[in-house]
């Protein structure tokens, strides 16, 4: 077995024996190459009352390379209006990046998420959405991300 496959089965059985943080649940967990779970931001935030689902593919270098991370835009959900987040799904977000860490879960990462989200001080879209989307790649991990703005 893969180390990837080892530690998603870890990440797995824990959230069955613990369960997940409040405002974030499993849809999705079927195999070791993609999950998708929930996030709802609590509380008196820009978001309450949304809810919306991050999808995570893995490769077979997990969680020594970052998992590939976006907001799910389908028929059901829609990626949140956010400073860092493109209409695509993407999301530029430097613990998706060159601030990766093995120590990472999924779980971590669905916080951090939410916690962005929950800080979030304007809904409006990244300045280069159009011209990102446009020509963005399907995986996020093949961008180049510019991380420059923590202030949102």
């Amino acid at each position: 077995m893969a180390v990837s496959s080892r530690r998603l089965q870890k990440e797995l059985m824990d959230i069955k024996k613990e369960g997940t943080p409040v405002g974030i649940e499993v849809i999705q967990a079927d195999d070791f190459s993609k999950w998708i779970l929930s996030v709802e931001v609590l509380g008196d935030t820009l978001y309450k009352g949304e809810k919306f689902a991050l999808m995570f593919r893995f490769d077979n270098q997990y969680p020594i390379s970052a998992p590939a991370v976006q907001f799910v835009v389908d028929d059901k959900y829609q990626a949140p209006i956010h400073p860092h987040v493109y209409s695509n799904g993407h999301i530029c977000a430097s613990i998706l990046g060159n601030e990766w860490s093995p120590v990472l879960s999924v779980v971590a990462v669905c916080v951090t998420i939410q916690s962005m989200l929950a800080s979030c001080k304007r809904k409006e879209r990244p300045p280069d959405n159009d011209r990102y989307v446009a020509r963005a790649p399907d995986n996020p991990k093949k961008t180049r991300w510019d991380f420059h703005d923590d202030d949102v």
